[in-house]
């Protein structure tokens, strides 16, 4: 038995938490890690932006690929699925704050840095990256121990609705829209101040290379708030840099 790390964005989080949660899916670009999971295998799950621990799931099933709409209504991009079984799903209120002082001083890779050690989330770039068995074993208990009673955090309402929520504008009018966020990694939702002009700079960058006929990759630390910066036409984005 092996554990592995599954990672949700806030609206992922609220599409599989009313959903049956007797299925975990994935995006195929990841099916090469989806075909190591075996029956039994726990997936350790994360909320990315609010950085909260907030369940585990059993595998019950090798993986298929369905492209059945789960969890959105239509184009559901996580086609490389699993039957699970969850063993705790905690409301948001009740997930373990990733910088709670349990946590931070009880994993591997963060428990010998202060809380302002800014590297730990390159573990959290992608799902399915495999855990330490103690970081797994660890986790486990806490938020198992967790669903039994445990702390409540507090949640911002207003502020976690934002991170679900986007207002997009078109040339006809300005409508909202529910955009599914990357759920590999930690993404600052604003830029810090001294960064702010670097962003408009690769924005400007990326909207000259589009219109030269260029592919464009943007990191994805940075890529939410360039595409906010960027006014062109984003179909030029890769998702993955090439690395040939």
């Amino acid at each position: 038995m092996a554990y592995y790390l599954d990672l949700f964005s806030p609206e992922t989080y609220e599409a599989f938490t009313k959903s049956n949660r007797d299925i975990s899916g994935f995006r195929v670009r990841q099916q090469n890690a989806a075909s190591r999971i075996k029956v039994g295998d726990k997936l350790i799950c994360y909320m990315t932006k609010l950085s909260r621990w907030i369940g585990v799931l059993e595998v019950i099933s090798k993986w298929f690929k369905d492209d059945t709409p789960l969890f959105y209504e239509r184009d559901d991009p996580f086609v490389i699925r699993f039957k699970i079984k969850p063993l705790a799903w905690l409301p948001k209120e009740k997930a373990i704050p990733m910088h709670d002082e349990r946590v931070w001083r009880g994993l591997s890779f963060t428990r010998d840095y202060n809380q302002g050690y800014l590297h730990w989330s390159g573990k959290f770039r992608m799902s399915l990256n495999r855990l330490g068995e103690e970081d797994g074993q660890f986790l486990e208990r806490l938020i198992l121990a967790q669903a039994e009673g445990g702390d409540t955090f507090e949640v911002d309402e207003r502020e976690y609705q934002k991170l679900i929520d986007h207002r997009v504008r078109r040339l006809d009018k300005t409508v909202t829209v529910s955009v599914p966020q990357d759920t590999e990694a930690e993404i600052r939702m604003t830029p810090p101040a001294e960064v702010r002009e670097s962003i408009k700079v690769q924005a400007l960058l990326a909207n000259i290379g589009a219109q030269m006929g260029m592919h464009i990759w943007i990191p994805r630390s940075d890529r939410n708030n360039v595409l906010s910066e960027w006014k062109g036409e984003h179909g030029a984005l890769l998702e993955d840099l090439p690395v040939s």
